[in-house]
């Protein structure tokens, strides 16, 4: 009996962002090809001897009429249909020259980041539709008994270091305590314009109405299905393939991968490295925060290596 052996197709594809970082561009896929009608990032595949940088490069001149001034890799993502395997290796432009426009006849159009979710996209670009809304860097919060010095650190970073995303972990309070101080910290993150996800119990966002819930490994492997609706963000702590393969059956939007380094808080953690990290995010299929000793001046070697940005306690939580 033969064996049907999948066509391997290789994709470049570019989220291209606007100068005010508020907005994306997207194009109108032709109604004469898969999925035509549905939008897309634009791209194209790539001939046999490019990279995917260089790939990019071509497609976005020949489609929009535009030159890549920098770009940066955003997320690989390996989708399977029944009659093909998708690479598709999505980059980050953040400067070009020229007006795009649609060469080929196609329409495209710039669209706020937060409405990207109202554009109908191919299954294979939902976690791209992700990366391009998360920021890059992502805070954890410290243990801090003080309610007014938690206050005055969360405040800190949120306007000094421009932090974007939140995780509220505070283990040591009791229920009560937590949700108190996760109501003050939603306050503060509205202020600012930044997500806040909580760290505990789904059952949570009963009682505050944030922007997700953060899942421990220990909780993630003890469910079976997606714990909270899907306009929330659902992001879990990961350490191995099992893991991450777990969060992808919950439909987690993306996951902190750890450690990257020995930590003060596990020394006792053998550590995995950018290697190691490097295999588990080419197949995780979602954005992935490094997370493990992690500085700012991580940030571009994560990005280099497939990551969605770094996550950290004690780099922002000072």
């Amino acid at each position: 009996m033969s064996v049907m052996v999948k066509r391997r197709v290789h994709v470049a594809a570019a989220a291209m962002i606007s100068a005010d970082q508020k907005h994306v561009l997207i194009a109108r896929r032709p109604s004469n090809v898969d999925h035509g009608g549905l939008w897309e990032f634009p791209g194209g595949k790539l001939a046999p001897y490019e990279t995917g940088l260089e790939g990019l490069k071509r497609e976005l001149h020949e489609e929009l009429g535009v030159e890549i001034v920098r770009a940066q890799p955003l997320i690989r993502v390996h989708h399977e249909y029944p009659d093909k395997h998708i690479l598709l290796d999505v980059w980050q432009v953040h400067e070009f020259a020229g007006e795009p426009f649609g060469r080929e006849g196609q329409a495209v159009r710039w669209v706020p980041m937060n409405e990207l979710v109202n554009y109908p996209f191919p299954a294979a670009n939902l976690p791209i539709l992700r990366a391009v809304m998360l920021p890059t860097e992502y805070l954890i919060t410290g243990e801090e008994p003080d309610d007014e010095r938690f206050a005055s650190l969360l405040e800190r970073a949120l306007r000094e270091d421009s932090i974007r995303l939140v995780q509220l972990r505070a283990k040591s309070l009791d229920d009560a305590a937590y949700v108190a101080r996760a109501e003050r910290a939603l306050k503060l993150c509205r202020e600012y314009g930044a997500k806040l996800l909580l760290n505990g119990e789904p059952t949570l966002l009963d009682r505050v109405d944030a922007d997700g819930i953060h899942l421990t490994s220990a909780r993630l492997m003890q469910l079976d299905r997606r714990p909270i609706a899907e306009n929330k963000w659902l992001s879990a702590s990961t350490h191995d393939q099992k893991q991450l393969s777990q969060a992808a059956v919950l439909g987690c939007d993306f996951v902190t991968l750890s450690p990257l380094r020995t930590t003060p808080s596990h020394p006792e953690v053998a550590p995995m490295g950018w290697h190691d990290f490097q295999q588990l995010v080419e197949r995780a299929g979602m954005p992935v925060f490094a997370l493990g000793g992690m500085t700012r001046f991580d940030a571009n070697h994560a990005r280099a290596v497939g990551a969605q940005g770094i996550a950290s306690i004690r780099d922002f939580w000072k």
